[in-house]
């Protein structure tokens, strides 16, 4: 590993100033990588509601100006757009800003995240669009049917977000845990966290146990190297609230997932008909 994802929306600041903190106490030869993203406004006075999406020229300058401060770095490594625009600004006006930072030297290189093809097209017809930050997992695979072939052949770097589903994918997750979530928590709702496609979901988990035990890792970690094994995907976002959390996917970074790990698999998910997008028998091979 040698970079950190965060976001200006994450603590409404805060995660950058921690960030920032690490790499003060880091020597700078051993400094990871730093991903930002920008584009999501929250209001101050109702900080907790639905951040507005937000990419007007003038939102991204003092957004930028903000990050660096907050990390203390004079350059960003990968600045990122978090989600479209929702105010209407044309992707144009946005990624011409984006071209601008590189310029000046404030931003290493230019990402977006959470775009779709029409938004992609626009924004390489611009300047190249250097990475692609999708939702990407083993319940979640549609990303494999679209915007993933469509970097694979524009040099884009792809890093997929959520290869675990929010927790589903890893080896402790029980139905008995969603009574346990707080009122607020977001997967209370979800579709993927409720009935029909929770029993799915947890079925599909639970047939990757053999594949994780004759490897000698965590089902987290197969869930996790499986969203690497997809051509085109060049890392994968990955969190912990706790060291033994990273202890347990871990491993994904060497596991490397052999035809018939992935044609049984490619039989779990169609026998569970767990998640949506392509199936994907062997991503070395023929899907």
């Amino acid at each position: 590993m040698n970079w950190i994802d965060t976001a200006a929306i994450y603590g409404l600041g805060h995660s950058e100033e921690i960030v920032g903190r690490a790499l003060r106490e880091i020597p700078a030869s051993e400094r990871p990588f730093v991903f930002t993203k920008c584009g999501m406004i929250p209001d101050p006075q109702r900080p907790y509601d639905e951040p507005a999406r937000n990419l007007r020229p003038e939102s991204i300058r003092r957004e930028v100006e903000a990050s660096l401060t907050r990390l203390g770095v004079e350059r960003i490594d990968l600045y990122q757009f978090h989600w479209p625009d929702q105010l209407g600004t044309p992707i144009e006006e946005s990624w011409h800003e984006m071209d601008r930072l590189v310029d000046e030297g404030k931003v290493r290189a230019a990402g977006v995240s959470n775009f779709d093809l029409a938004l992609l097209n626009r924004a390489e017809s611009l300047r190249h669009v250097d990475s692609l930050q999708p939702p990407f997992s083993l319940v979640r695979r549609d990303a494999a049917a679209d915007v993933i072939p469509w970097a694979a052949a524009h040099g884009t770097g792809v890093i997929v977000y959520s290869p675990m589903q929010s927790g589903l994918l890893t080896d402790t997750f029980s139905v008995q845990r969603i009574a346990t979530m707080a009122n607020d928590d977001w997967r209370r709702r979800s579709m993927q966290f409720s009935e029909p496609h929770l029993h799915r979901n947890i079925a599909l988990r639970d047939a990757l146990r053999p594949i994780a035990e004759r490897h000698g890792v965590t089902v987290s970690a197969v869930a996790v190297a499986w969203t690497l094994a997809c051509p085109g995907v060049t890392g994968a976002i990955v969190g912990g609230r706790n060291p033994e959390q990273v202890d347990g996917w871990i491993g994904a970074g060497s596991l490397d997932l052999d035809s018939s790990d992935l044609a049984e698999i490619a039989g779990a998910i169609r026998q569970t008909t767990a998640g949506s997008g392509p199936v994907g028998r062997s991503w070395k091979g023929a899907a």
